[in-house]
């Protein structure tokens, strides 16, 4: 941000909040902003306190935040106003200010299905959505407008059926991970896999055959024992830095209105995933 400083330019802060803040948003968004030489920075921090924070990004003018978990639901009654497709999935993961007000969208859709359709078709293919959380949600909702036939899963049924009977698709208990055969794409939008939460896969490892498509948007650890097994089975792996890559682009573009970098953005990506190991 030199050249920002050197111009008397205003700096403009964006961020990110979650209970686990990791370095990969922060790397691909400041990327961005010098390959386009924007006045901007960024800060990923980590909040205990939604309501505190939402308060303090009012107060301090900052003009966008990224929304983890677990805070991706909790988030909605604090804003001003929420865009329709974030509305229908019920979900935020991206709060813009605008004038003193705080509109939340969802990128985490859009991105979802842009890393999906980098490796194969969408549309027609049958998918399974392990979870109907926040991240859940947004992925289902983006597969069924795609054109995919969608299967939830998730430990309470409940949640399963009314996120199935938004999407058109249908509900199924935890087990059906067991049936990953039967589908073209499988998704894990729960947080199993993450290193704090629990360091497992959610799908059986003998369950996946060679071909499958497997996404895990966990990207903490990068190399998930999802993605680890899916490779050792001859599946087709996404791991979640190519979905946080694609939400962050549209963050990108929300907070700046300029079109996103791609190359630049993943560049930094993957210098910073190869870091962590």
């Amino acid at each position: 941000m030199t050249n920002a400083h050197a111009s008397g330019a205003k700096l403009t802060l964006c961020g990110s909040i979650s209970l686990y803040p990791v370095s990969l948003g922060s790397a691909m968004h400041l990327a961005g902003y010098r390959a386009l030489g924007l006045p901007f920075t960024y800060v990923p921090f980590r909040v205990t306190d939604l309501g505190g924070a939402i308060t303090g990004m009012r107060a301090l003018g900052i003009r966008g935040l990224g929304v983890s978990m677990p805070y991706k639901q909790q988030i909605l009654p604090l804003l001003d106003a929420i865009d329709p497709l974030a509305a229908r999935i019920g979900a935020v993961n991206t709060v813009v200010q605008e004038d003193g007000r705080l509109l939340g969208y969802n990128t985490d859709c859009v991105g979802a299905v842009r890393a999906l359709e980098e490796v194969a078709k969408v549309s027609g293919a049958r998918a399974l959505v392990l979870g109907a959380g926040g991240a859940g949600r947004a992925v289902a909702h983006g597969l069924a407008d795609a054109g995919a036939k969608v299967v939830v899963t998730n430990r309470s049924l409940d949640k399963a059926e009314a996120l199935a009977a938004e999407v058109g698709g249908r509900a199924a208990g935890v087990e059906e991970a067991r049936n990953a055969g039967d589908y073209d794409i499988v998704v894990n939008a729960t947080s199993v896999g993450m290193g704090e939460i629990a360091a497992t896969s959610p799908v059986p490892e003998e369950a996946i055959p060679a071909g499958l498509l497997v996404m895990d948007i966990v990207y903490k650890p990068i190399e998930t024992a999802l993605v680890r097994a899916a490779s050792r089975r001859g599946a087709r792996v996404i791991h979640g830095g190519r979905m946080l890559l694609h939400q962050a682009a549209r963050q990108f573009e929300l907070y700046t209105g300029e079109r996103a970098p791609l190359d630049a953005m993943d560049a930094a990506l993957r210098e910073q995933i190869a870091m962590l190991g």
